[in-house]
């Protein structure tokens, strides 16, 4: 029993450093400019930071984005702890200045501390209403980050203290958050500028995590 509830524990703890997407003002695209480089920063459950590159095209008359993302906690140890993200967002319809789109991404998780190496694979996915004019945009965005199947390696530490306990690959029944927040940005020649922030609750919609919100800022560089 105390096994299980490790685990569920340390699912938890690992679900609530996800919380990431590209933000991308849609009415500022152009096929000359298709390409990008993302650098942010932010809360994550603790300081966090990152680097994506993407291109956009069309798939008919719908834009697409698609991307690669890498982010890490601030601390100590490089490497400790990092994610990666493959992605995609695309734009469904736009009526006016009035937009929408949606985000999936899968998802890959490391995590390590003296007990236990985590390495997780998952899934991500939002859908974002905002308004886009000109050079500024502000949109609404609702998602579920979902931890799927994660691999336990358990150091001396634990096993001396729980000889029982098995590495291994885990199916967990939970460890999901939703998150609900806004998106602000605005385009200087090349550049997006934005801001993210918003409010996470667990799966089970009883429970917050520790840092219930989360925040972020970033440049977006088009070439």
């Amino acid at each position: 029993m105390k096994t299980f509830q490790y685990l569920l524990a340390a699912l938890f703890a690992w679900v609530d450093v996800t919380v990431d997407a590209q933000t991308v003002n849609w009415s500022r695209y152009t096929p000359e400019n298709k390409h990008f480089i993302d650098l942010h920063g932010g809360t994550e459950f603790g300081m966090a930071f990152g680097i994506a590159a993407g291109t956009h095209f069309r798939i008919g008359n719908l834009p697409l984005q698609t991307y690669v993302d890498f982010s890490m906690p601030a601390g100590n140890t490089w490497l400790d702890d990092y994610k990666v993200r493959i992605g995609g967002k695309i734009r469904w319809f736009a009526v006016e200045h009035i937009q929408f789109s949606t985000r999936f991404e899968a998802v890959f998780r490391r995590e390590k501390n003296d007990f236990v190496r985590l390495l997780n694979f998952g899934s991500d996915m939002s859908g974002i209403l905002g308004y886009y004019r000109g050079p500024w945009f502000a949109a609404a965005e609702v998602g579920f980050d979902k931890a799927v199947v994660t691999h336990f390696q358990h150091e001396e530490a634990y096993k001396d203290q729980f000889p029982g306990v098995r590495d291994g690959w885990y199916l967990p029944p939970t460890g999901g958050n939703f998150y609900a927040g806004f998106q602000l940005g605005a385009t200087i020649g090349k550049q997006d500028i934005y801001l993210r922030a918003g409010r996470i609750l667990v799966q089970d919609f009883k429970r917050s995590p520790l840092i219930p919100y989360y925040s972020q800022i970033g440049v977006n560089a088009k070439f």
